[in-house]
């Protein structure tokens, strides 16, 4: 696979793979051994760049990681993320976040153990605490790349002006904001300050949590394990009325041998050099299908009418419920 660069030097495959899904999320969780051989099969297929978080189980998916990935540690680029406070058994989820300097310092030596490495590619702050100084954040991380523990620093869903402030403390390699055919708002700020200050975008979700492949439509019945059941844009009405997307990506993938997922990921990766998606699934064929997108050139033409279909249709739904959309953009 063709490889891309986030800020100056973090070489990572054109497509990453998000691994939330994996131990979280999305229902009851597969069997674990069937994700090491998944995560082995997509190392064997190109991938290097690996996404996980200590939020994610919690702790279970990095352990996941580091028990996949060891064998193959010199190959591969890994991601996680601090940011929340957390139940140290593991046994709820998150509970506000923090990040204070002391406590990124201990999730990151936590993350370390689980991973089983001795240090983390890309560190992101996973949501912006606006208790604690971004230029505090920035400088724990700096110490953590001082020690040789950490190498590059990031940040997931931040403001315009917290990014700023950030990089000037800390040079940051990629920004992880959702992004895709039915979540655009990154074009409007972010891409454009991406672009002056040199960092990467990794976007997160660029299948639209799945509905972009369409295999999701209105009758899709989700488990109340599954967290898209609380997502306004996942509604039944939202689902029926968001259809025309995929209509769209279908008709595109008709006309050149490509599925809706692998049009929806091209155009992603026809945005911009330094945009790196990280697409999540626990399936081997759909790995190898989204994988296949690197391979699929959209056409100037193609583009252009993408662009103008797409801007005939309103999508329906908030990405998130409120009270997680207020974390975003601090």
């Amino acid at each position: 696979m063709n490889k891309r660069k986030l800020g100056n030097n973090l070489e990572v495959s054109a497509l990453g793979l998000g691994c939330m899904g994996m131990t979280f999320a999305y229902g009851s969780p597969p069997d674990k051994q069937e994700m090491i051989s998944l995560l082995r099969a997509a190392v064997d297929r190109g991938v290097t760049f690996f996404d996980t978080a200590e939020v994610y189980g919690p702790f279970t998916n990095e352990e996941l990681l580091g028990e996949a990935l060891g064998p193959v540690r010199d190959q591969v680029v890994i991601a996680t993320k601090f940011g929340f406070r957390l139940d140290p058994t593991g046994a709820k989820s998150w509970s506000g976040v923090d990040s204070r300097p002391e406590h990124i310092k201990e999730v990151a030596d936590a993350s370390l153990k689980r991973l089983k490495t001795d240090h983390i590619d890309l560190l992101y702050q996973h949501r912006v605490d606006p208790n604690v100084p971004i230029e505090d954040v920035a400088g724990a991380v700096k110490d953590l790349i001082q020690e040789g523990k950490v190498k590059h620093f990031g940040l997931s869903e931040p403001g315009m002006q917290t990014l700023r402030r950030a990089h000037a403390v800390q040079t940051v390699s990629a920004v992880q904001n959702e992004y895709s055919l039915w979540t655009r708002t990154p074009e409007k700020e972010v891409i454009p300050k991406l672009e002056e200050l040199g960092i990467g975008l990794v976007p997160y979700s660029p299948l639209g949590r799945g509905f972009l492949t369409g295999k999701i439509d209105e009758t899709t019945m989700f488990e109340s394990t599954d967290f898209r059941a609380n997502l306004p844009r996942f509604t039944q009405e939202a689902r029926k009325a968001n259809q025309a997307l995929v209509d769209l990506v279908k008709s595109i993938g008709d006309r050149k041998g490509a599925s809706p997922a692998q049009v929806a990921l091209a155009w992603i990766l026809a945005q911009k050099p330094w945009i790196v998606p990280i697409p999540g699934t626990t399936k081997l064929h759909r790995l190898e299908e989204n994988i296949g997108a690197a391979e699929i050139e959209l056409t100037p033409e193609d583009l252009s009418e993408i662009e103008e279909a797409s801007s005939r249709i309103t999508v329906e739904g908030a990405r998130y419920p409120e009270n997680l959309e207020r974390m975003t953009g601090i």
